[in-house]
């Protein structure tokens, strides 16, 4: 028993020898990767005047707002970015009604196949169908930007950090660079078929800049500035990630004024059958 326990040990210490020696090379070695002084040129993400109204532990969804985000992306944005994860019929949550939400899903083009050739076809969108994609595959979106891949807007604000800013941030980035930083790295260039966008992680974007004045004509009479639309679409962005975000902070109030009534309750119930009680001299 002693001579097998012995084995057992030395197994493991010739094991974990072994892991240490295949590690201890990559660990003395590693060194993270150098950034280019050009990274400087990225700043923090900016908010809008006022931040936005579902912003802390009371915001709310401005749905006047919410709807003037998706005539942005219906406007813009779906022209290269799909909304997959989004139906028709969760347009309703932004106010509109019913036969609202029909009309505006017949106004896209969705997939289908023509029931007497069998062959793939684009028919009218209904409720039930979710927003389609201006591509058919990866391929086709890639040779239409430059071998860039447009990404799915559906769960953006939650894919980036500080989300819904980044996102504002990112709509108005496309700035000329400033010559100081500049001059702090010179090796700093545009390539051709990109663009200069300071919030933009690699600081060069291939999406040009889309959001200038007066580019859609909003139903309420909203003045469209670049920076009304992009803090729009922000909006709609944010609740196409989290629509439940509002109902979610409502149900955290709820459960807080709960857990102090239990709270409250319990003190009582203490004072009433334990008050009298003495501890027993020992």
């Amino acid at each position: 028993m002693t001579i097998r326990l012995g084995g057992i040990l030395v197994g493991l210490i010739i094991s974990g020898i072994l892991v240490l020696w295949s590690l201890l090379p990559g660990i003395f070695n590693y060194a993270p990767p150098e950034r280019p002084d050009y990274y400087a040129f990225q700043e923090k993400n900016i908010q809008p005047e006022g931040g936005f109204s579902f912003d802390g532990p009371l915001g709310r969804w401005d749905y006047a707002q919410l709807q003037r985000g998706y005539q942005v992306y219906k406007e813009v944005c779906s022209a290269c970015h799909s909304l997959k994860f989004v139906a028709f019929r969760n347009l309703e949550q932004l106010g509109y009604t019913e036969p609202e939400v029909r009309a505006e899903a017949a106004s896209w083009q969705v997939p289908g196949i023509d029931p007497v050739t069998g062959e793939a076809t684009t028919r009218p969108g209904e409720p039930t169908d979710y927003f389609p994609s201006p591509y058919p595959n990866e391929v086709a979106a890639r040779a239409a930007n430059n071998n860039a891949y447009p990404p799915d807007l559906s769960l953006i604000t939650k894919a980036r950090k500080d989300g819904s800013n980044y996102v504002y941030s990112l709509m108005q980035g496309y700035n000329e660079v400033d010559p100081a930083d500049l001059a702090k790295s010179p090796e700093f260039e545009t390539p051709a078929g990109l663009y200069f966008n300071e919030y933009f992680y690699n600081i060069n974007i291939a999406m040009p800049p889309q959001l200038y004045p007066d580019l859609v004509t909003y139903a309420d009479g909203m003045e469209a500035t670049p920076e009304q639309m992009a803090q729009d679409v922000t909006a709609f962005l944010t609740w196409t990630a989290e629509p439940s975000l509002v109902k979610r902070k409502q149900t955290g109030w709820s459960v807080i004024g709960f857990l102090l009534l239990a709270t409250a309750l319990a003190f009582l119930s203490y004072k009433q059958i334990w008050a009298g009680m003495k501890p027993k001299k020992k």
